[in-house]
């Protein structure tokens, strides 16, 4: 509420200024968030460049390790913890449903 009260003292000439300041603003962190898009980008491009030649030398690309950190992502459980977060939805099993 005090920025509403704030603006409503200010000159039209200080709002254009604000306006002004807020557009630069807003062009400088869409300029920063396409940078990072594009580095993130180029960092799953070589995640999957490697994945496709690990498989393409017959390696595996899903490791055991792998399969138990989702199993435990998917009962609800993070690092360390031995039973399944309060805000954790249950599974299939725990509805009833078969």
């Amino acid at each position: 509420m005090d920025d509403i009260v704030e603006l409503v003292s200010l000159s039209d000439d200080d709002l254009r200024s604000l306006v002004a300041e807020l557009e630069a603003e807003e062009r400088e962190i869409s300029r920063r968030r396409r940078l990072l898009h594009g580095k993130l980008d180029i960092l799953h491009a070589e995640l999957v460049m490697r994945l496709q030649r690990r498989h393409s030398a017959g390696e595996s690309v899903i490791s055991a390790d792998d399969v138990q950190r989702l199993s435990r992502i998917l009962a609800g459980l993070g690092p360390g913890d031995d039973e399944p977060a309060a805000d954790a939805e249950p599974a299939d099993e725990d509805l009833g449903e078969r």
